[in-house]
């Protein structure tokens, strides 16, 4: 079973991961993990931080001449930042932040304790995991990308069906990774104004994967279904409140004969669909169409304009600890979404077609294509 595991805190030596269960037989491109993190590290709205940390792995194990070998992978990412042991005790808690609850969760009076492992730092660990897992899906056709759809109240015209290429064009020349040309001036402009008022914004981001075998999941049970896995993939995010699969939301305000998705066949491509209002899933598999899965992200909980709160310590109250921080981190956040997501994709795609190899899996990938052509 594919399995990852990170360690590390935000001011810490470094951030170490270890991935487990990946296939032997698969080129590891290093460069290109590097570059997944160097677009974490990007977006207009981003604090000093990105400035100090220039995030590169150290791939310690899993690896012979660059090909895997089936044994764990270990990465380890150094923060540059490291200053843990003289940074001061922190008693006032943030509002919104993990301080106050973990602190009383684990007996910390000193919060700092808390927010070195809850902070968004961690996020580079999922994404240098993401990225390991999109190598794995490329060799069978899927590709994953995210935008923008919304910063604060300014919200993106995308319109029509999905046009992949022209996602990952714009977004990726986008400072807030927004297809939308007007919606982009007007978030920058957004975004200027709350750093000027000491504020910060949330958001809503999109993830696309285009390529996804009908299949992954199951609907055999409540744990195996994968849109609920991916769901709670994206809620793990840090500052993400909320999940939305396909046109989930308005799906809820709509008669069904508008939003169920009209079944056809072509005996060149088989069995598809003229529309996806369900996100590429149906009652917990991928159903062929492209997963779409967006993640509605809270505005951060460090305001330069501190907050009130209550010191843990003296139970005087006092304005919040601030912290280095953000004022928008929602065109990262999708970044981290596309790790995410590629994670659980990758890990189903195993769990549907086994083995130990990217030779075999393809064998066995290949098998199952043929089934569901001659079905």
């Amino acid at each position: 079973m594919l399995r990852y595991l990170t360690a590390g805190e935000s001011h810490g030596k470094a951030l170490v991961t270890i991935l487990e269960g990946y296939p032997a037989g698969l080129k590891l491109d290093v460069d290109f993990v590097n570059g997944e993190l160097k677009r974490r590290q990007t977006g207009y709205g981003r604090g000093g931080r990105m400035v100090i940390e220039q995030d590169t792995i150290d791939l310690l194990s899993g690896t012979r001449k660059g090909v895997t070998l089936g044994s764990p992978i270990a990465m380890k990412i150094e923060n540059k930042d490291y200053k843990i042991e003289e940074l001061p005790e922190v008693n006032n808690p943030r509002p919104g932040h993990a301080d106050l609850t973990g602190g009383l969760k684990y007996n910390h009076h000193d919060v700092r304790n808390i927010l070195e492992r809850s902070s968004a730092r961690e996020t580079t660990s999922r994404v240098a995991v993401g990225a390991a897992c999109k190598l794995l899906l490329a060799e069978f056709g899927v590709r994953i990308v995210s935008h923008i759809i919304q910063i604060g109240g300014v919200r993106a015209k995308t319109g029509g069906k999905i046009d992949f290429n022209k996602i990952v064009e714009r977004s990726e020349s986008s400072p807030v990774r927004c297809v939308d040309p007007e919606a982009e001036k007007k978030m920058i402009q957004l975004i200027d104004q709350m750093k000027e008022a000491g504020d910060t914004l949330g958001g809503i981001f999109e993830v696309v994967a285009m390529g996804a075998p009908v299949g992954l999941g199951s609907c055999m049970h409540y744990d195996r279904k994968l849109d609920s896995i991916i769901g709670a993939a994206i809620l793990s995010i840090q500052a993400v409140k909320a999940v939305e699969m396909g046109e989930g939301i308005l799906s809820a305000t709509q008669p069904g004969s508008a939003v169920h998705d009209e079944i056809f066949y072509d005996k060149g491509k088989g069995f598809y669909r003229d529309s996806n209002s369900s996100g590429g899933f149906e009652g917990g598999m991928t159903n062929g169409e492209p997963v779409v899965v967006r993640g509605f992200m809270k505005p951060l909980s460090t305001l330069r304009s501190a907050m009130m709160s209550v010191n843990v310590v003296t139970k005087e109250p006092f304005k919040a600890t601030v912290e280095r921080s953000d004022v928008c981190a929602v065109p990262s956040a999708g970044i981290v979404g596309e790790a995410v997501v590629a994670f659980e994709l990758a890990r189903a795609f195993l769990e549907k077609f086994g083995g130990d190899s990217v030779t075999e899996i393809k064998r066995n990938y290949e098998g199952y294509l043929k089934q569901i052509r001659e079905f």
